[in-house]
């Protein structure tokens, strides 16, 4: 387990960098995750897109289909490559539990191969 500081916040993370307490999380929490995760700003598309993966999450317990996503939100289809290059960093910065490897590896295309 980790602790980063963020203007004066303690935010416990797991050690691939995770939040660990979904409950904790908030815009600021947000920022701090995006910080380091070496993403410079969270825009309002990318707190959007953030915001539904957190709404998805709570609903269906899983990672959701990455061009729902773009749809629900009202974006591009292509919306995370144009606002995050990974969905993972996204997926972190809305402060959700680490995905299994199986998860992991069909969203980076993998078909599941780990």
């Amino acid at each position: 387990m980790r602790t980063i500081e963020y203007k004066g916040i303690e935010i416990k993370l797991d050690d691939d960098g995770y939040l660990l307490n979904s409950d904790d999380w908030n815009e600021g929490v947000a920022c701090a995750l995006a910080e380091t995760e070496n993403v410079e700003e969270l825009t309002k598309d990318r707190m959007d897109i953030i915001k539904f993966m957190r709404e998805y999450y709570k609903v269906h317990n899983a990672f959701p289909i990455l061009r729902a996503v773009c749809k629900n939100v009202r974006q591009s289809k292509d919306c995370f490559s144009e606002k995050f290059i990974d969905p993972l960093k996204a997926w972190k910065i809305a402060g959700l539990p680490k995905p299994d490897v199986h998860v992991i590896a069909d969203i980076r295309g993998e078909g599941g191969v780990v």
